[in-house]
Parts: C-alpha cells; structure tokens; sequence
C-alpha cells in the first residue's frame, strides 16, 4: 500500500470487502456524535482520542478496519493500533466507503 492510501484509506476496496466477508472488527473512530448520525452496520464507536485507552478492545482480533470521515484520523488509529503490536489493521477510510463494502 502506498504512502497516501496508508493516510487516507485503501483505494482498493477489494481487501475491505474480504476482511469484512471474514467477519472483520468494524471500528468508526469518529466522534460519539458523528457515529451516532451515520454509521456502518455492526461498527464499533471508538472516537480516535480513545484508542489508546481501548487498547483491549482490540487485542486478539483479526481483520481490523477502522474508518472515519476522510480516512485521515483512521490512518492515525491504525499508526497507534500497530505501534502497539496489533495487526492486521486496514485502514478503510471514510465510513461511505466502508459501507458500500458491507453490501
């Protein structure tokens, strides 16, 4: 994966179409009143500034997506994520995105 779709969340929605049909961890890290006026089916909401506190939450779990409004702050949750030794996190970028995967 590039640099900017590391940032900003895969162009590629292949990979966030497999994690999901793999029953992926849906992660919106936007603000508890973002997620709460739109969200994808069966996410989590773990606004960025909590991920480190939520760390748990995570542990043990495979095919991570995290997503947001943009793809910026899910490409900082997914940075935090791996700096503390969880894997497989794919950065979805924005939650529209993410939705269209679910299908």
């Amino acid at each position: 994966m590039g640099f900017l779709s590391s940032i900003f969340g895969a162009k590629d929605n292949s990979k966030v179409t497999e994690a999901i049909k793999a029953g992926a961890f849906l992660v919106d890290v936007r603000s508890a009143g973002e997620f709460s006026s739109g969200s994808v089916k069966e996410a989590v909401n773990i606004p960025l500034d909590k991920i480190s506190s939520q760390l748990s939450k995570f542990k043990g779990k495979k095919n991570i997506v995290v997503f947001c409004q943009s793809g910026n702050r899910s490409g900082q949750a997914k940075g935090i994520l791996e700096q503390n030794g969880i894997q497989d996190v794919i950065n979805g970028g924005s939650w529209s995105n993410v939705n269209q995967c679910v299908g």
